[in-house]
């Protein structure tokens, strides 16, 4: 199967950028960057053995610069029952190697996607969203924040403070991202910075203002996200300064109206901070030693959607549609929703422990389930309607017309009674046989049962 993609090049001010065409002496190597000083322009390229399907803008700078997006699956822009994963780099100007390494990350996809088998499965089982420059503003002034100087990572709406809740007061960048993630729910992703050499996670903030650890619901699952990358990488684990390569980030240094939680508070995706290079603005011949130290952890990071925690569909007994609903771990105040079109959810866990999985519809019976997590396993619900005092079954908010269900309704005639009688009876036979082996896993996915 051949990886559909769409690559957007945006010119660099690099002397020498590894970017034109990834690393030297491929054969297979494709022009990825055109590089434009006088005009610092965009231009694009069509990958070889892909599709050029479309480009993808998900705003515009302070200085009207496209925010370009590329999508890398065998369908992108299709929806289908698959996670997704984004890389956003350059959040602040004077941090440049992450739009340089997610390029890089995107050409070395395209070109093995047929021969490495990671490099396969994130093809074929997600949708993996890379932005390389949110602030191409302030990467061509060289500087921190964008072109009204104005830290992006520091303008979302804060949890802890009352601070950028006016939308409209926000900058073009930021709004570009909520904006985006409005229209799709990413299950994990990563910013990429420099300046140190550690992978972050939440929360960012204190409530006090305080630097000291401060963990969020999901603690344990980002701890082995942001362990599993540290690890996979060359020498992030091995930090002197960083315990085994991670840090909370209010432990670190308290930060407050920033992406990461954010992105976990609003928008049901768990982000990672990912300092990449000691150096914010290393010469052009360090990159592809960094590529290569940050090479198989991006994409451990981008294949765990699939490879790590539970994942799975909700339908309903009565019609067998799929209903949208949430996912919720006893213990774990936190609430993952289900696509609208599928009903499919994805809730990253750390493995090795034992969880209790509830799923939830309104107008349906909630169902729960405790399973012993290793690996990935895939849990599909099917929920029963609920009934009201007088008996009749609520229907479900998707439209269930079809000739398949029955609606029940209590009669005052002893016929229709007697009527009701055996089919609660045969539904009582029928629910005793709740749990099913589904007959074709999900590709990594070693587990799979139906509630």
């Amino acid at each position: 199967m051949k990886c559909s993609l769409f690559i957007l090049f945006i010119s660099l001010t690099f002397s020498s950028v590894l970017a034109r065409g990834g690393l030297s002496g491929s054969a297979t190597t494709r022009l990825l960057l055109e590089e434009n000083h006088s005009q610092n322009r965009c231009a694009l390229a069509v990958i070889v053995e892909g599709v050029l399907d479309w480009m993808i803008s998900i705003g515009k700078s302070v200085n009207g610069f496209p925010l370009w997006v590329m999508e890398i699956s065998d369908k992108p822009g299709v929806e289908e029952p698959e996670p997704a994963f984004k890389f956003i780099g350059n959040v602040h100007g004077d941090e440049p190697v992450g739009r340089e390494i997610t390029l890089l990350l995107a050409n070395w996809i395209c070109d093995n996607h047929m021969k490495d088998p990671l490099a396969k499965l994130i093809v074929e089982n997600v949708h993996l969203h890379i932005l390389p420059s949110l602030n191409p503003d302030g990467f061509a002034l060289k500087r921190r924040g964008n072109a009204n100087n104005i830290d992006l990572n520091r303008d979302f709406p804060d949890q802890f403070f009352p601070m950028n809740n006016d939308e409209n007061a926000r900058q073009p960048e930021t709004r570009a991202i909520m904006n985006w993630l409005r229209e799709i729910h990413f299950t994990a992703s990563a910013t990429l910075h420099g300046g140190a050499l550690v992978a972050n996670y939440p929360w960012d903030g204190t409530q006090d203002q305080r630097r000291n650890y401060y963990g969020c619901p999901d603690d344990e699952t980002f701890k082995f996200l942001a362990s599993s990358y540290s690890h996979s990488h060359h020498n992030m684990s091995l930090s002197k300064e960083f315990h085994q390569g991670i840090i909370n980030g209010a432990f670190w240094y308290p930060i407050y109206g920033g992406m990461q939680d954010w992105n976990y508070i609003h928008g049901g995706c768990l982000e990672l901070t990912l300092e990449i290079s000691d150096d914010k603005w290393p010469n052009a011949n360090e990159l592809p030693t960094i590529w290569e130290y940050n090479k198989i952890s991006m994409l451990n990071l981008v294949a765990s959607v699939v490879k790590n925690g539970v994942h799975g569909r909700i339908f309903s007994s009565d019609s067998g549609r799929p209903i949208p609903g949430s996912i919720t771990i006893k213990g774990i105040n936190y609430t993952v929703k289900a696509g609208r079109a599928f009903a499919d959810y994805y809730r990253l866990l750390a493995p090795g422990k034992k969880y209790e999985v509830i799923a939830s519809v309104p107008g349906y019976r909630s169902k729960s389930t405790i399973i012993w997590l290793e690996e990935a396993t895939t849990l599909d619900f099917i929920l029963d309607p609920e009934e009201t005092l007088e008996g009749n079954l609520l229907r479900s908010i998707c439209d269930c017309s079809s000739g398949v269900t029955t609606k029940l309704v209590w009669g005052y005639h002893m016929e229709i009674c007697f009527v009701l009688v055996i089919i609660a009876f045969l539904c009582f036979l029928l629910k005793r046989r709740t749990i099913f082996t589904l007959g074709k896993p999900r590709q990594s996915s070693k587990r799979s049962v139906m509630i």
